[in-house]
């Protein structure tokens, strides 16, 4: 190997450790406690290490924000997947996306909440962001209808989800009727 490899593969290991802790951090205390200087404590590196590879908290929200998109497709096909018919492939799709944004709630907020600079639904939006969109029109172009046009039918039902994702962290909903609220904007707005 190489001194340059050697020096990538440093790089890499330093950038993986930073997106880990920040997400660490983030998930046990919020994103308001993600910050340079607390980063460059725990991975004990100095500032201007971190500032290397992040200029600042909101790329590693960007950051943080790609590594859920990828996380998510994965998990939202895996689901669909093992799902067997059209109605069982939306259910496990709405199942796993809640139970992601409820298991992952710092990533989910990179992904959805907060800057993290990132184009959404434009050219220059990043690969795994338009992975993550794909994962959900795979499962929902089959059930969006004739006269549906796809692309806004999982929109509009992902919109659905994201509904329920922060109003049922938020403690907006009463939790005891969530399986009642994903069987209803399956059957109905899927109309399976």
């Amino acid at each position: 190997m190489s001194v340059q490899e050697r020096k990538q593969r440093e790089r890499a290991e330093r950038e993986r450790l930073i997106l880990a802790t920040a997400r660490e951090l983030a998930e046990q205390q919020g994103w308001d406690a993600v910050t340079t200087r607390r980063l460059a404590e725990r991975i004990e590196y100095s500032q201007p290490v971190l500032y290397s590879h992040f200029r600042g908290k909101r790329e590693i929200i960007g950051a943080v924000a790609l590594e859920g998109a990828t996380e998510m497709a994965a998990a939202l096909r895996a689901a669909t997947s093992a799902a067997d018919g059209p109605r069982a492939r939306v259910a496990a799709l709405a199942r796993t996306y809640l139970d992601f944004a409820a298991r992952n709630p710092a990533v989910y907020d990179a992904l959805f909440q907060l800057d993290g600079g990132l184009a959404f639904a434009q050219e220059d939006t990043p690969e795994p962001l338009k992975d993550a969109f794909a994962a959900l029109l795979e499962s929902l172009a089959e059930v969006a209808g004739d006269d549906v046009h796809p692309g806004v039918f999982t929109e509009t039902f992902w919109a659905a989800l994201h509904g329920l994702a922060t109003l049922a962290r938020a403690g907006r909903l009463p939790p005891e009727y969530m399986e009642q609220r994903l069987e209803l904007l399956v059957d109905r707005l899927a109309m399976l």
